[in-house]
């Protein structure tokens, strides 16, 4: 058995070396030129994709592996069939090098075929774009006709078939479109926060275009997009999770309260604040917040979700969609941006004549931010470092996003605005060497805070003190913007944090000041300030499940609670509770931990069991909403 497979084997190898050696090298080379500039045009495009991930031999061995095929087809039969082939992979190319041309040009972004429901919408544009578009592409697009043109000239004859040598073509393409992925290296089994820069991760998800051409390559990203757009077949879902969800969505009134419709048509800011813990907020750190947030509605139980698949941007995800990462299964949130959201903030929103941007100081390549923020129903994601060129890292100050006018005034429109603002000068590292911690102290020297030839030692915690110190004159700068543009006594900010300040090196800080033997570690600040807003203690448990609800009732938009897994905190009905991603839970009375009571007062059998099961029903039409993309069913 082993000699014939041998022998085999041996013979497959003799004869595609026999066939090589009829091979025109120089034919060969020159039938692949049109499919060489295309794919070189491309690729030169996507070095534009401020994705930090550079490799040019994984798109080059994928374009190789498909150049091989529509070669190979096209050779293997009579030159007159062969000639259509030939023309047939070119015309389909061409087209596609044109749209994605022109897409790009115009929108920075990559041509996806699921864009072709919204074509309708983007007809009456076409020919500015077209005008718009890069010279460069239609330099490409006749290189490419004329080669084509030179390729047929030298289209070697043939009179027959060879369909022996066409299923060795077929072997050939599929060893190499089998190895080639594994270049990417290994795809996370885990959830990182960092698993959005993984090349595999993109590769298997295909969930950001820009990402995926650029490892892929022009014709490998275009088959690959094509299948899983048409063709691949999404997970069937069960009866029994059809049943499940129809009955989660069946539609629930909310009664209405003390808050209802309170802040219908005022500009909302929600100002997302990187890590800063409750205990760092206070009277001289951060004066002007702790102001707002004891003129505001003050939500004193309040906790964040915090796990290892990028906790910043899982809170972003709640605070617009009303819906958290997964529990049961691994999928990081700024995946899913495939998903309809009709329901997010934005949407509803718009639907009442809002301008909806959001603002941030990082690439909006970073988690794929400005995919999933228009399709969370943006109308811009706004990068600081994107649109405004520095010669150092000062944008990564919490000052110039307000200080920086011309990326300020954005913040501003004409008519009735939201804006989603999330800070930066609060994240790690704590020290006084490097990034924002040394900018700071640099600034105080100018400013005559500290002299100028003092050598300045700050521990990790008073670094953490004077980083916050700046978000706090973010805020500041903020207030007197609106001030100057009368729109402060229209206009309502929500300030909620992303996360507890788990990135210290030294953990044992937060000894000092919460507790850190369980999930109520992930207590931190939420509060809702508008001119006209009275200063209210909220005692009951939430997170940030509640958030979404809670601003669409104050806003008169929230018609419908069981669109959401978290309720409208200010409702009597609403019992208050947060839970965590191990399902443990707290009520304000228990801590509950593998469904049984670890710390707090007493709770009686039925509440237990009860609760138990709201958590899991919760997080159960929370994954499974997400998993088979409900809203677009």
């Amino acid at each position: 058995m082993k000699e014939k497979i041998v022998s085999s084997f041996k013979k497959i190898i003799d004869y595609i070396a026999s066939k090589l050696n009829e091979i025109n090298i120089r034919e060969i080379l020159i039938l692949a030129i049109p499919f060489i500039f295309m794919h070189l045009f491309i690729f030169i495009m996507g070095l534009k994709v401020s994705y930090n991930y550079f490799d040019w031999l994984t798109p080059v061995l994928f374009s190789f592996t498909w150049i091989i095929l529509f070669l190979g087809i096209s050779l293997s039969v009579k030159s007159k069939v062969g000639k259509v082939f030939y023309v047939l992979f070119n015309i389909v190319f061409v087209i596609l090098f044109l749209v994605q041309g022109v897409y790009y040009s115009t929108m920075s972004n990559f041509f996806d075929f699921s864009m072709m429901s919204a074509a309708s919408e983007g007809a009456p544009y076409i020919m500015n774009s077209i005008k718009a578009c890069n010279p460069l592409v239609y330099v490409g697009f006749v290189l490419v006709i004329i080669s084509v043109f030179v390729g047929l000239k030298f289209f070697p004859k043939k009179e027959k078939s060879d369909y022996k040598w066409l299923s060795t073509v077929f072997l050939l393409f599929l060893f190499l479109h089998i190895i080639t992925p594994l270049t990417l290296g290994r795809a996370n089994t885990e959830l990182t926060w960092s698993s959005w820069r993984n090349a595999r991760n993109i590769y298997n998800t295909y969930n950001d275009i820009n990402k995926a051409i650029k490892v892929s390559g022009f014709y490998e990203f275009t088959i690959r997009n094509f299948y899983i757009t048409y063709l691949k077949s999404e997970e069937a879902i069960t009866e029994e999770d059809i049943e499940f969800l129809q009955g989660a969505f069946k539609g629930e009134t909310p009664k209405k309260n003390a808050y209802t419709g309170l802040l219908k048509d005022k500009n909302l800011i929600i100002v997302q604040l990187e890590g800063m813990d409750d205990w760092i907020l206070s009277k001289e750190t951060t004066p002007t917040i702790y102001k707002m947030r004891n003129e505001a509605v003050n939500f004193k139980n309040h906790y964040s979700f915090y796990n290892g698949g990028g906790s910043t941007f899982n809170s972003e995800f709640v605070i617009n969609t009303g819906f958290i990462t997964p529990f049961s299964y691994n999928r990081n949130a700024y995946t899913f941006n495939k998903n309809s959201f009709p329901y997010s903030l934005a949407n509803l929103l718009k639907e009442q004549g809002y301008s909806v941007n959001a603002f941030h100081m990082n690439s909006g390549e970073f988690y794929s931010r400005t995919v999933n923020y228009i399709n969370w129903g943006y109308d811009n994601y706004y990068g600081l470092s994107d649109m405004i060129k520095y010669d150092d890292s000062s944008y990564e100050l919490d000052r110039e996003l307000i200080l920086e006018e011309e990326y300020s005034d954005l913040m501003f429109p004409d008519g009735k605005f939201f804006d989603y603002i999330i800070t930066y000068s609060g994240h790690f590292p704590f020290t006084t060497s490097k990034a924002v911690c040394k900018m700071l102290i640099d600034i105080d020297k100018e400013e005559g805070l500290i002299d100028e030839e003092e050598k300045v030692v700050m521990s990790e915690e008073e670094c953490v003190y004077r980083q916050n110190k700046e978000t706090d004159y973010m805020f500041e700068l903020l207030l007197k913007k609106l001030e100057e543009k009368n729109l402060l006594n229209n206009t309502v900010i929500v300030v909620v944090t992303d996360h507890y300040l788990y990135t210290l090196e030294d953990l044992t800080i937060l000894d000092k000041y919460k507790e850190t033997s369980n999930n109520l570690i992930n207590h931190t600040p939420f509060f809702i300030w508008s001119k006209n807003l009275k200063h209210y203690e909220v005692n009951k448990v939430t997170s940030q499940i509640n958030i979404l609800p809670t601003i669409l009732n104050m806003f008169g938009l929230y018609s419908d609670k069981s669109l959401y897994i978290g309720e409208d905190a200010m409702s009597r009905d609403y019992k208050g509770i947060a839970f965590f991603s191990d399902y443990s839970w707290y009520d304000g009375n228990v801590y509950v931990d593998g469904g049984e009571v670890t710390n707090g007062k007493t709770i009686s059998d039925d509440d237990l069991e009860n609760t138990n099961y709201v958590v899991n029903y919760l997080t159960r039409k929370n994954d499974l909403t997400l998993k088979y993309n409900y809203f677009n069913r």
